[in-house]
């Protein structure tokens, strides 16, 4: 342990903020293909991922449909299960009613590795990503942390053949730690999920097997433009590394319109004040769902399915297998508004309440909404500052459509949108909002659970995309 501290304490010094402030800098290097090319390439595989009708998911030696509660489980005991949820929020939510629902949640106890490893080369620090198939991800391909995988994974409960570059993380001594922290992943459809984000420097010598190349962060920069290339994980990971490396990573304090002390106050005193139960129930026992040979539907068809797949991936550990996805029913929005207070840029992150949290809030964007659900919902119902962020013209910074996590979801996506506000904007927000500073954010995404993963996104993108300019 000694040895750990004493890693993580020389890889978080200003020389750390100034080689990731380099390495952002780097558009080009001698390390890397010609990308485009590459990842046509590696797209251009005979990979397969074919909707399956539940019913033809189920076999003797993969998942099932356990007796008693309904529960999708596979037979081994391990990777994730499909289960019930019900939850009940209380009037301190917001909206003066006591509110109650029932849906499928997905249960994943394992803590995934998602680790990256970086090394210098000419005096820039490059990072080692994959080009990884998941049978959720649009355009099949796309690029990921260095090992993105449970531990029913890299200790091969599936039989298929190790993960590589897993001993990086797994293994003392391996390399210098630049950060590692729990975060979070999606509240509304994990429960208590929970992945080891980690960034290990090496010196010595990486075989770059296949699948693999070195990108400086420049070249992740620009490729963070492009819609569904850079995937959830290797974004949240790359947050991570910006909140103990990043190009603001200064003092949290000074020209932030609250100081930490009161914007950690306001966080907990947020969660304090909002009421709810989330507790597992049989999958069977869900009210307003049903289950058929194809899906899991709700009875408005609304939300979300739960539907099987085929995969055939021979760049994957096993080459063959069936699991369980779920499928959204259309496009998310993140939107994040921000604006110049004293000078220094500001965030208004939301007190997001979400049942699948570990201490039930953690911060959001702006505004969080599935788009499917506009039409139907009342101007009176619809989220706080949603009409703005999507009838922003001026002052858009970023605006691209980004994949969430391809091992769990098909083919979700999520709008990222970047909204800066004028000085008309108001200062006073409902009490579930907080405007922060981009400082500050960084300072608590070093810890665990206070940046929700579309946050984290948001962070991410705005940080690199606005070099030097915040």
């Amino acid at each position: 342990m000694p040895a750990r501290l004493h890693q993580l304490s020389t890889a978080t010094s200003a020389d750390l903020t100034a080689r990731v402030a380099a390495s952002a800098l780097a558009t080009e290097s001698r390390m890397s293909p010609d990308v485009d090319g590459w990842l046509a390439e590696k797209r251009n595989q005979p990979f397969e991922s074919t909707r399956l009708a539940l019913a033809r998911l189920t076999d003797p030696d993969g998942w099932y449909f356990a007796p008693g509660t309904g529960n999708l489980e596979h037979r081994s005991g391990r990777f994730f299960s499909v289960e019930g949820l019900h939850v009940q929020v209380g009037r301190a939510h917001g909206d003066g009613h006591d509110r109650e629902w029932w849906q499928p949640i997905l249960v994943q106890r394992d803590i995934a590795i998602l680790g990256i490893i970086a090394k210098e080369f000419d005096g820039v620090l490059h990072f080692l990503l994959q080009a990884k198939m998941e049978p959720g991800n649009l355009h099949m391909v796309q690029l990921s942390p260095t090992v993105q995988a449970t531990s029913s994974n890299y200790t091969r409960v599936h039989g298929g053949r190790p993960a590589r570059y897993v001993e990086y993380f797994t293994e003392p001594g391996m390399g210098r730690v630049l950060v590692d922290v729990l975060q979070s992943e999606q509240g509304a459809w994990f429960h208590l999920k929970r992945n080891r984000n980690v960034v290990v420097e090496v010196t010595g010598d990486v075989p770059v097997h296949d699948n693999f190349c070195w990108l400086t962060l420049g070249q992740i920069r620009a490729l963070l433009r492009r819609p569904n290339v850079v995937n959830m994980d290797a974004r949240t990971v790359l947050a991570s590394l910006l909140s103990v490396g990043g190009a603001s990573a200064g003092d949290p304090e000074p020209g932030g319109l609250h100081t930490m002390t009161e914007v950690l106050s306001w966080f907990t005193g947020r969660k304090s004040h909002h009421e709810l139960s989330a507790r597992l129930v049989p999958l069977d026992s869900l009210v307003g769902w049903h289950r058929d040979d194809e899906r899991i539907l709700s009875e408005d068809g609304r939300h979300f399915s739960i539907v099987g797949v085929r995969v055939h991936a021979r760049t994957r550990e096993v080459h063959s297998w069936k699991q369980p996805l779920l499928a959204p029913h259309g496009p998310g929005l993140a939107g994040l508004v921000v604006r110049r207070i004293g000078g220094r840029l500001h965030a208004l992150v939301r007190a997001e309440v979400l049942p699948g949290y570990r201490d039930t809030v953690e911060l959001g964007p702006t505004v969080r909404f599935m788009m499917n659900d506009y039409a139907d919902t009342p101007a009176d119902r619809r989220p706080e500052f949603l009409d703005y962020v999507l009838s922003a013209r001026g002052g858009v910074r970023y605006d691209v459509v980004q994949s969430e996590e391809g091992g769990r979801f098909l083919h979700a996506e999520t709008r990222y949108l970047v909204v800066e506000a004028g000085d008309d904007f108001p200062l006073r927000v409902p009490a579930d909002f907080a405007w922060i500073s981009f400082d500050q954010l960084l300072a608590l995404q070093r810890h665990s659970y206070y940046l929700g993963v579309e946050a984290r996104t948001l962070l991410l993108c705005l940080l690199l995309l606005c070099l030097g300019n915040l």
